[in-house]
């Protein structure tokens, strides 16, 4: 299928996994873009020798296109000095005692800077660079376009998009509030930039010349059909792919997406101090709670994403889904397939006919 898309990212089908910060595979992401879509890997976290082996790794799975996905810095992030944890420590210290494992002491840093994570993506060179939470800096698209690299980013409302097409950006992820994880909203506050995919995406099409990917409750041909009708060039999806195998989400993370509906996902802050989309369990109801009586329950970003991956990882490897982050959207009603090639071959079915 050639396409606008297709054309800007060297591409056949204009299919994008979204890229899962935390939950992303290798596996995952060379099954997507062997298919002929654009595989994306979320590098939250990853330090420059991490996204080197990374990028290594999906060479040696797939000769085609992938991408790296970044989040850019906003501004707000907390440092380990800069914060009093004793509040949102105390808040989950049950959940420590219960796993038997030590509550963790402040690292010398919550995350790897963001100009070695660009250093390392540059001397990746992947097909595509993914942003989040930003406008990328001339100096960035730049460098990216000088290695031949393309550059995507994510947009929650018209004026961030319009944003990211004034810097030069080769494709714009128009970001509706039914997607999983992460609001990734930059201009405003995430709750006042909770723009629906049926909204948005026709709305950034006029507003914008550059390829509109269309993201938030896609997960079936029906989506796919939809999203093209309101002038998307493709379709970014979530959920329906992090309920496969071929993901990193545990057992557990699947069953909860498995058994939930349109209702089940809610927004919260409690996993990581940045407002999300998720499955509700003991962890987030536990932890609101303690933020209903002491705001300070929650701490900011990036601080309370740090201490609840402490036992989070944990949760995760004795498989215990009640304290892990169980993002899901609020079209997981929908994801009903557990092998990543049959959920390719249902959103390729909707695609327009050339």
């Amino acid at each position: 299928m050639e396409d606008r898309l297709s054309r800007a990212l060297g591409i056949d089908v204009p299919i994008v996994l979204g890229p899962f910060g935390g939950l992303s595979s290798v596996e995952l992401t060379s099954a997507v873009s062997e298919h002929g879509g654009l595989g994306s890997y979320g590098l939250y976290g990853y330090d420059a020798h991490q996204i080197a082996e990374t990028a290594a790794r999906l060479r040696d799975a797939t000769a085609r296109p992938f991408a790296l996905n970044l989040w850019l810095p906003t501004g707000d992030e907390v440092e380990p000095g800069q914060v009093d944890l004793t509040a949102a420590g105390a808040a989950v210290a049950s959940f420590f005692s219960e796993l038997e494992i030590d509550e963790p002491a402040l690292p010398s840093r919550f995350l790897p800077g963001v100009d070695e994570q660009l250093d390392a993506v540059m001397a990746a060179a992947p097909a595509v660079l993914s942003v989040v939470f930003g406008v990328p800096g001339a100096g960035v698209i730049d460098a990216a376009h000088a290695r031949g690299i393309r550059v995507v980013a994510g947009a929650t409302t018209v004026a961030e998009a319009v944003a990211l097409e004034a810097a030069d950006v080769d494709a714009i992820v128009a970001s509706g509030a039914e997607a999983a994880g992460h609001r990734v909203s930059f201009l405003a506050p995430a709750e006042h930039s909770l723009v629906g995919t049926f909204a948005l995406v026709p709305q950034v099409v006029d507003a914008v010349g550059v390829p509109v990917i269309a993201a938030g409750g896609i997960a079936d041909r029906r989506g796919v059909a939809a999203a093209f009708a309101l002038g998307a060039a493709g379709v970014q999806v979530g959920t329906a792919f992090l309920r496969t195998r071929q993901s990193a989400a545990s057992e557990d993370h699947r069953t909860a997406i498995a058994g939930a509906t349109d209702v089940t996902s809610v927004l919260t802050r409690a996993m990581s101090g940045r407002l999300s989309r998720g499955i509700p369990n003991r962890a987030m109801r536990t932890i609101e709670a303690a933020a209903a009586a002491d705001p300070a329950a929650i701490a900011p970003f990036p601080a309370q994403n740090w201490l609840t991956g402490r036992f989070r990882a944990e949760a995760g490897r004795r498989g215990i889904g009640d304290l892990q982050s169980l993002w899901a959207g609020q079209a997981a009603g929908l994801a009903t397939r557990d092998d990543a090639a049959d959920v390719f071959a249902e959103l390729a079915a909707g695609l327009p006919s050339v």
